[in-house]
């Protein structure tokens, strides 16, 4: 019986990981987007498009990195 349990256990951290996950995205992400806006409103007044492409690939590489970063924290063989 308590195999049963640790079973139930054991599945049961997932959701709770990918809830806890999505909201420190969201917070982060909104955190992100307020600086971007508090600093273009300094530097030049608020204009959207002086986000260029080069930026976007960037902050693109950045993020990849960062996934690649926590995905290699689940890893522990190394």
């Amino acid at each position: 019986m308590s195999s049963d349990t640790e079973i139930i256990e054991a599945e049961n951290w997932k959701p709770k990981v990918l809830v806890v996950g999505a909201v420190i995205g969201a917070l982060v992400g909104v955190g992100a987007a307020y600086l971007y806006t508090q600093q273009s409103e300094r530097e030049q007044g608020f204009d959207a498009s002086n986000f260029s492409a080069g930026d976007g690939v960037k902050l693109g590489l950045l993020l990849l990195g960062l996934l690649r970063s926590v995905a290699d924290m689940g890893n522990k063989d190394k």
